[in-house]
Order: structure tokens, then C-alpha cells, then sequence
């Protein structure tokens, strides 16, 4: 049976797995199929192999698999019930726990995905301005599985026309395109959506990119920036702002990136990392919003927010709680952001060494690191990108993208170096010789596409 791992998932689950960043075409053909278990910064597969990981969940682990304190308040909580017939005190704790964090929210509304969180900020911004048309940034990749974002992918098969319309996209860090498209829609568009940083920070007058620095060495509370100049357009057309902290919350600042950039969104979502790997999503912000799905509003049209069973497990509000707690006493976000301004240095400094810096160069800010891989062209390669990390996998190395946890150690990064400079070697190889003699099988593909 461990040969036909790959043939049996995709026999009962469409695509292979439960998120199609899971699935088989995102990864080299000497990826592991199946994983067993995670513990700490490590995942093993089903013949024993184990690797050090920088998937991370998808994100969604910034403490560590397995971790026990999370993993015994979570326990407790299901203990008592873990989903009852009223609202719990854990859920109430849970509820006070974010608002406490978040300081520009003022109520919070819990669900179990990202895509719904966003989708139900979209659903608010709409009832309460009454408008129907969507601005998204084009460069952030994920916001929702819902027909109002995957329409405006390559994937719109089964999705109407009037919705996709209704989706335009707008480029980070182009503040004059915003308010040319905004002009054009005047009094139409119902929120802007988008994520606060991904691979390139706010810019500020002339500079941009990023210091890739653990302190940063801007004054995003002071300046300018290009988010506070989204704010205030957004402000002065009656637009709801909406903050995407799927990535960001609970890896920038324990208050969100929107603290560390000091902006006020009108709604904000978060998810991932905010339960370290149990599933916790939340939407919150502005009571004046917010309030729209409330029930206790005497003859207020209502909106029917979200209403999901398993909203309301207590694990998981018992998992995040614990993770708040644990993030606070050890300091995680400055340790995962110095584990990585170190791996970013250290592994440029051997990208340069081997002579391949101008194909290959990790890059970003320390909260949310990554890496570019060019072909003998100097054009960004999916291929290159597939024989790095196929030769991360040869070496102990699953390094899909690069997502640090508080259990990622010295000795892990001494190992993911060595992996680097041995992967950079082929790398080199390559560009010199043609990739067709190392790469072996596919290249992973875009996860929008049209076809398969």
C-alpha cells in the first residue's frame, strides 16, 4: 500500500488532498506522498523519512507541531463537551482573548477557514454600504474560495459572468492606479481587500522592496506609507478597508501587521497561526459593521453573517488561548524573525559563493521570508524553483515556501545550510549544462490555471 499513497488520495479526495496547495503538482516528484505525523519543527512520512519543514502547516504552525501545552488546553476543552447546545464560557474567553489583542476591533465573529472569514467581511462591506464591487490587490494570491474571488482567477469555470464582473484588481504599492480605478468606479465599490505585506513592504515616497532587517529600520508608525494612503481613500469614498491577516496576524505582532504599520482597517480577517495548526478563523472589527449580524437590534434588517456548527469548538478557542499565552512568555515572533534574518544572510551569502546570486537569492521581510529562482534567462522559473526544492528534499529539506516556527533550532539551521549550498551546487549545474538533466519528473504548476 505505501507505493499507491498518491493513486488512493486522489481515488476519494478531488485533487488529492483537502487544500490544493497539498496537491501534487506543488511539489517535486521525490516529495513525500503521505505524511505521518509533525513534531516540533519536523514531519516524517510513511517509510520513516523525516524532514525538516518550512511548510509549516501551510503557515499555520508558528509555535511547533505537537506542541504540549497547546495540544493539553485544547484536550481540556474538549473534555468539557467541546461543542454545546449554547455559547461557552471558552468561547466567550476566546472572543475577549482577540478583541483584547486587537485594539482597532470591537467585536469578533469565529469561524473554522480563512475563505469564509473573508467572505463574511466582504458580505458586511456590501450590506453596509450598499454597494456591490470588490477591489483586491492582484499581487496577494489567496483570499477566499468563494465565487466573488476565484472569479477573478484563471479558474472561473462554474462561476456567472454578472459575479466576476464584479471583482477588480488593483496593484500594491501603485497608490495613483488605486485612485484611478476608484474614479472611474465612483460610488460603486464596496470594499478593498488586501493583505498588509507579503514579499514586498508598504512603500514610502521612494522606497520600496524591504530592509530585510529583524528591526526594521522604517518609521511605518510615522510615515506616509502606501497602507495609511489606502485608509484614507478608502475613508474619503465611503469604501470599507478590509485587512487580510491570514499571513501576517500572529507573525508580524501579537497585535497584527495592522499594528505594526499603525492603520486602522475597518475589518480585519485572521486565521492560520492563530491557533498554532487547529482550525480558527476569525472576522472582527467596527461595532457600526459588525454589528449587522447581531440578532438584538429591534427591526434592523438583518445580515446573516456566519453560521457554522463546528464555529464554536471549544479545542480549538482552548488551542488559540494557550498559543496567545504561550507567544507572549516566549517572545516567538522576535525569535522565528531572527532565525530567519539569519537564514536569509546566510544563505545569500552561499548563494554568492557557489556564483549562482543572480538566479537564486532569498529575499523579504524576516515575518514572512522567501526565496526567487531564475532560469539561465534571469526569468522567474517554476522549473528551477521545482529542482531547488527537489534537491532540499534529497538533502532532509521540505522547503516549499519558507514559514519559521518558535521549534525551528540551531541544529535545524545548520542542516537547512548545508541542504542549500548542496541543492545550489545542482542549481549551478544547471544553469551551465540545461535543467533537463537534473530535474526529474514534472515542474510544479501555477495552483490558478485554467487546465490541468
Amino acid at each position: 500500500m505505501k507505493n499507491n499513497y498518491s493513486k488512493l488520495l486522489h481515488k476519494y479526495i478531488p485533487g488529492g488532498a483537502h487544500t490544493y496547495s497539498k496537491g501534487d503538482d506543488q511539489f517535486p516528484s521525490n516529495a513525500p506522498k503521505i505524511l505521518i505525523k509533525g513534531k516540533g519543527s519536523k514531519v516524517y512520512d510513511s517509510v520513516g523519512n523525516c524532514f525538516i519543514d518550512y511548510g509549516m502547516g501551510l503557515r499555520s504552525v508558528n509555535i511547533g507541531y505537537a506542541e504540549k501545552n497547546i495540544i493539553n488546553a485544547a484536550i481540556k476543552d474538549i473534555k468539557k463537551g467541546n461543542n454545546l447546545s449554547r455559547p461557552t464560557l471558552t468561547e466567550l474567553s476566546a472572543a475577549r482573548t482577540l478583541i483584547n489583542l486587537i485594539k482597532r476591533a470591537d467585536m469578533v465573529k469565529f469561524t473554522k477557514n480563512g475563505s469564509s472569514a473573508v467572505t463574511a467581511a466582504v458580505k458586511l462591506a456590501r450590506a453596509y454600504t450598499g454597494k456591490k464591487k470588490i477591489l483586491i490587490c492582484k499581487q496577494h494570491p489567496f483570499f477566499s474560495y468563494d465565487d466573488w474571488f476565484i472569479g477573478s482567477t484563471e479558474i472561473t469555470k462554474g462561476i456567472p459572468r454578472e459575479i466576476i464582473n464584479l471583482t477588480m484588481g488593483f496593484s500594491y504599492n501603485k497608490i495613483e492606479e488605486l485612485k484611478n480605478i476608484i474614479k472611474k468606479n465612483k460610488n460603486q465599490i464596496a470594499c478593498l481587500v488586501t493583505e498588509a505585506v507579503t514579499t514586498e513592504c508598504p512603500k514610502i515616497k521612494n522606497m520600496s522592496g524591504c530592509c530585510n532587517k529583524l528591526i526594521c529600520d522604517r518609521n511605518y508608525k510615522k510615515s506616509n506609507h502606501f497602507l495609511k494612503q489606502v485608509q484614507r481613500i478608502c475613508n474619503q469614498n465611503n469604501i470599507i478597508f478590509i485587512l487580510d491577516e491570514m499571513i501576517t496576524g500572529f507573525r508580524w505582532d501579537l497585535r497584527g501587521a495592522q499594528n505594526f504599520f499603525n492603520i486602522t482597517p475597518d475589518i480585519s480577517t485572521f486565521g492560520k497561526a492563530m491557533a498554532n495548526g487547529f482550525s480558527l478563523a476569525a472576522v472582527c472589527g467596527k461595532k457600526k459593521i459588525m454589528k449587522l449580524g447581531a440578532i438584538n437590534e429591534k427591526n434592523k434588517e438583518r445580515v446573516f453573517l456566519l453560521s457554522t456548527t463546528h464555529g464554536a469548538e471549544m479545542a480549538s478557542f482552548g488551542a488559540f488561548i494557550e498559543s496567545v499565552k504561550f507567544m507572549k512568555k516566549n517572545n516567538v515572533i522576535k525569535k522565528n524573525g531572527k532565525y530567519a534574518e539569519t537564514l536569509i544572510k546566510k544563505g545569500n551569502i552561499i548563494s554568492e559563493k557557489i556564483g549562482v546570486l543572480d538566479y537564486f537569492k532569498f529575499y523579504g521581510p524576516v515575518y514572512n521570508p522567501n526565496y526567487v529562482c531564475l532560469n539561465e534567462d534571469k526569468e522567474q522559473s517554476l522549473e528551477y524553483k521545482t529542482l531547488f526544492m527537489q534537491e532540499m528534499i534529497k538533502n532532509g529539506v521540505l522547503m516549499p515556501y519558507i514559514s519559521i516556527s518558535y521549534r525551528h533550532t540551531e541544529k535545524d539551521l545548520k542542516k537547512t545550510l548545508s541542504a542549500i549550498e548542496k541543492s545550489l551546487i545542482v542549481y549551478k549545474q544547471a544553469i551551465n549544462s540545461g535543467i533537463d538533466k537534473y530535474l526529474i519528473g514534472s515542474s510544479i504548476k501555477p495552483v490558478f490555471r485554467k487546465y490541468n
